[in-house]
């Protein structure tokens, strides 16, 4: 039988001290231009906890307003505020950078990452408070140490400084002397990757009622690499996560494959589901820190906040059919091959129309289509326009070609079956996978029958290919009904009890 979505979590943490020193269009900006009115100016630009978690896209990334609210705002999103905006949601919540720095120093395993012992004895019950947190992850908080030796910890360069509104609170250490694989600065960015995968793990589970010790494997799909010169990005973050979730039965392993790894990923977790391999299968990604303030400079040049101040984070669990859940159908599947190419209509065939054509299919079979779900807020005044919407408008265009849509009814198309974007842009964060989480729901109420799922990655970007990558699958209604594949232990006591009372009435005939 299919596997099916049991629950998913979506986390951000607010981190504009990491997005400050850290992110990478700012590191550039010290190199290149250390006296810009960029760095002089980008402190003003920074907004409030507050204004975060009144966010609307944020607000609809945790849960807490759905896509059809959104879209009925008008654009811009940066000066409009929600109501009585909670950091917690349905699916996970915003964690502001205080809590978030104690919990990604909770998931040091080798001393390299240290906090101001003041900081950490001020901050420290705001974290216990979180209904998340357990208190194994608290207990892997460090009493910290004073501020002097994280101080000359920097000063000496061998750590990479932690602030917290202005103030050196902490650091993160090189965890060796000559590896750059092992640097400071990697260091903190595979850290806080986890940190944040950690917070999505422990909401998915909340929400979706999972026992931790039910998850037999992981599945990571960050943009972050781990390892050391002998491997450098052949290490373990899904194990890593595992340990500090409190998986202990789980098993794991990364997958990569740039913005398109989310859904790789969830296609190597259905069908190892499926094949009986495992019975419930996590898949995760964490926030990158060098895609922090990305676009920061054009949001300072146009008075704008700066918008891109989250680690994006979220966690969905695929497990058995329960005859319930919404199923990730496998028999539809769309792949950009090596000999598609990277014309926009050849990659929009293979993902969209191929696969659907072979399941007897159309796109006005489909009710959403997810694919890249960045946030106009940030991406227009950059310049690269609204990404959802020009992919709506080739789908439609694929549509009306195959003609399954009628030329008059393309902006139709694009309002009906098309989503406004509200994830951040952390690369792999808002490859698709945003969506599931309403996708579940929407189908299990009736409200919907199909929902594609579009990942797309530019595998030119680790300079050993030109090429383009992409995948696709479709989520569906629960059929209820067995399609091949392994067999559940249900069905093998079903078999064997109808076996029985045959076997029984047999002999009671004799």
């Amino acid at each position: 039988m299919n596997s099916v979505i049991k629950g998913s979590g979506y986390c951000l943490a607010y981190t504009p001290g990491l997005m400050l020193q850290h992110g990478s269009t700012v590191v550039q900006e010290r190199l290149v231009n250390p006296d810009g009115e960029f760095l002089k100016e980008m402190g003003k630009h920074v907004r409030s906890f507050e204004d975060c978690v009144a966010y609307w896209p944020n607000q609809v990334y945790i849960g807490n307003k759905t896509p059809e609210e959104f879209a009925k705002v008008e654009f811009p999103y940066f000066d409009k505020k929600v109501e009585n905006a909670n950091r917690y949601g349905r699916f996970g919540e915003i964690m502001p950078e205080n809590e978030f720095l104690l919990l990604a120093q909770a998931c040091d395993c080798f001393e390299v990452f240290y906090l101001d012992k003041d900081f950490v004895a001020a901050n420290k019950g705001e974290l216990a408070k979180d209904p998340v947190i357990t208190e194994a992850i608290l207990a892997r908080v460090q009493e910290g140490v004073e501020n002097s030796v994280i101080k000359g910890f920097v000063d000496a360069h061998e750590a990479e400084p932690l602030f917290y509104e202005g103030k050196l609170v902490g650091c993160v250490k090189r965890a060796h002397d000559i590896d750059v694989n092992l640097s400071a600065e990697v260091m903190l960015e595979n850290l806080m990757n986890k940190a944040s995968s950690v917070l999505a793990v422990l909401h998915s589970l909340k929400s979706s009622n999972v026992d931790p010790l039910s998850i037999e494997y992981v599945i990571d799909c960050s943009e972050e690499a781990c390892g050391d010169v002998n491997q450098r990005g052949g290490g373990n973050f899904a194990k890593a996560v595992a340990e500090i979730a409190g998986l202990d039965n789980a098993t794991g392993s990364d997958a990569r494959g740039f913005c398109a790894g989310p859904s790789h990923a969830m296609i190597e977790a259905a069908s190892l589901v499926k094949a009986g391999a495992f019975h419930t299968v996590l898949v995760i990604g964490g926030g990158c820190v060098p895609k922090l303030a990305m676009n920061g400079k054009d949001h300072v040049k146009k008075e704008l906040p700066m918008l891109e101040d989250c680690l994006g984070s979220f966690s969905i669990v695929v497990s058995e059919n329960d005859g319930v859940s919404a199923e990730i159908n496998l028999d539809v599947i769309g792949r950009h091959t090596v000999g598609t190419g990277a014309a926009p209509q050849n990659v929009i065939g293979s993902l969209v129309a191929d696969p659907l054509e072979k399941a007897g299919l159309t796109v006005n079979d489909v009710d959403k289509f997810s694919p890249e779900m960045q946030n106009a807020d940030i991406t227009k005044p950059a310049g690269a326009g609204d990404v959802p919407m020009a992919n709506y408008k080739m789908i439609a265009a694929l549509a009306v070609k195959k003609g399954w849509l009628e030329k008059a009814d393309l902006a139709k198309f694009c309002e009906e079956k098309g989503l406004v974007g509200y994830a951040p842009t952390q690369g792999h964060i808002p490859s698709g996978v945003p969506y599931v989480g309403f996708a579940k729901e929407s189908i299990e109420k009736g409200d919907m029958e199909r929902v594609m799922i579009i990942g797309k990655g530019s595998l030119f970007l680790g300079r050993m290919t030109n090429l383009f990558d992409g995948v696709s699958f479709l989520i569906q209604k629960n059929t209820g009904k067995s399609q091949g594949g392994a067999v559940s232990e249900e069905e093998i006591r079903s078999l064997i009890a109808k076996s029985m009372k045959e076997f029984a009435q047999s002999i009671l005939g004799a």
